[in-house]
């Protein structure tokens, strides 16, 4: 699970998420000499040099001639919002393309384990199936990619971070929003949540003083503005999924996603909530990575609530579990030593309700499920992407993202380069709410959605 994290926020930030802040064109007028300064300034990279950084700028000079951009198609190049200058859009360019190297090996922990990546194959009811590679030789190898990918983290990811967010320290006032929300993860010892890395709790109206524990009681999930039918808030042991079609109306129904409320309240989920709750319940590790940033960037603790603080909070989130994640392992070889290598309990079906609550690399997942007679009567689960871009409410509430949106800043219309720094922020994942058709003539639309 670790080393999901790991992979995921390093594929965020540089492939999902930097081009909102990075020119990629503009990186043609650099100075190759000047790059090379800068990024020795900025990171502690294993590769760089005049030389590195004039052979990047000629890749980068030849997708340009081709006319074929690749992955920099869709950009909004040139837009007024840019503000790094030349040589750090290079650096950054570059970075980009080494993270692509440096997530290929990441990717390799996942297979050592967990069999693939994204959706790992190694859990099973009663335990995981990855027994044979419990073994010297795989663990060996999984702590060395870690080692491989930590350094990349802290000598490459934050020195990037904080590059970059040293010119848009404006962003620390936009697009936040007022609620929080962690499940939390990795649980230390068997008493969850109480022994949790990152911690489970809820913040009510930034509050950071009166964060209180999260219950799984508290959760409802709304319709009233979904396209699904009735109109009642439902906890998810009680939940309907009835589909229910009808017009687009933004006063009425306008989403397949359902609305998640935590004690009637709006909460956004992910890297920044979780960061959040851990450092107003005083964990060590995460204040200190947290106060280290705030006093590099020279910004006061409120700017935390934001896109600049959300996008933060993902990179130091990745510092603190990607530090913890050799204890765990060498938590494993001990237990091995001592012959304690069973990887599977035998289980029996019962009948009643059950829940299963933690945090994934979006945000947090909760799963409900409900057993009769030896079969699944019910199962509801409420996923991050639910949370954080769910729709109002019955009471007109809004969902996170559209509560961050509201006073975005917007310099050309056609070109909302603002509005898709905030949103992918929160690194949506909605295909499953997307469904285009023409139900007159079924004919089949091509859409781009930059």
């Amino acid at each position: 699970m670790g080393a999901q994290f790991q992979h995921d926020h390093i594929v965020h930030f540089y492939h999902l998420h930097a081009l909102d802040w990075v020119d990629v064109v503009n990186a043609l007028k650099a100075d190759p000499k000047k790059t090379a300064a800068l990024a020795d300034n900025v990171s502690n990279a294993p590769w760089g040099g005049t030389v590195y950084y004039k052979q990047v700028a000629q890749r980068l000079q030849t997708f340009v001639d081709s006319g074929q951009l690749g992955p920099f198609t869709n950009g909004y190049w040139g837009h007024p919002a840019y503000k790094l200058p030349p040589e750090a859009n290079l650096m950054a360019a570059a970075h980009y393309i080494e993270a692509l190297r440096l997530q290929a090996k990441c990717v390799r922990m996942h297979a050592i384990f967990g069999a693939k990546n994204p959706h790992l194959q190694t859990l099973a009811v009663g335990g995981v199936t990855c027994v044979k590679d419990l073994t010297p030789d795989r663990i060996a190898e999984f702590l060395y990619v870690w080692q491989e990918t930590q350094d990349f983290i802290e000598k490459v990811y934050i020195p990037d971070l904080l590059a970059v967010a040293s010119f848009y320290k404006d962003w620390g006032a936009i697009g936040g929003t007022t609620n929080f929300h962690a499940w939390g993860e990795f649980p230390l010892s068997d008493k969850e949540p109480e022994s949790l890395l990152m911690p489970r709790g809820v913040i009510l109206n930034r509050d950071l003083k009166g964060v209180k524990m999260a219950r799984q009681q508290q959760v409802t999930e709304h319709v009233a503005r979904s396209w699904y039918k009735g109109k009642k808030d439902r906890h998810p042991f009680e939940g309907e999924t009835v589909p229910e079609h009808g017009d687009y109306k933004t006063n009425g129904r306008y989403s397949w996603l359902k609305a998640p409320r935590y004690e009637g309240a709006s909460c956004e989920v992910g890297p920044l909530a979780r960061v959040l709750v851990a450092y107003a319940k005083g964990d060590k590790a995460t204040q200190q990575v947290v106060n280290k940033t705030l006093a590099d960037l020279n910004i006061p603790v409120g700017a935390l609530f934001s896109t600049l603080g959300r996008t933060a909070a993902r990179g130091l989130e990745t510092v603190v579990i990607g530090q913890a994640m050799p204890g765990w392992v060498n938590e494993l070889v001990a237990n091995l030593k001592k012959g304690n290598d069973k990887t599977y309990t035998t289980w029996k079906m019962r009948d009643g309700l059950g829940y299963g609550l933690n945090d994934v690399p979006r945000g947090s997942l909760g799963h409900w499920v409900q057993i009769e007679k030896g079969k699944i009567k019910n199962y509801q689960y409420v996923v991050p992407s639910t949370w954080n871009l769910g729709p109002r409410d019955a009471k007109g509430t809004m969902g996170p993202v559209e509560e961050a949106l509201i006073g975005t800043p917007v310099a050309d219309p056609k070109r909302p380069l603002e509005v898709l720094r905030t949103v992918h922020s929160f690194d949506p994942c909605i295909s499953c709410a997307v469904h285009v058709i023409d139900p007159d003539s079924n004919q089949v639309y091509k859409v781009r959605v930059t």
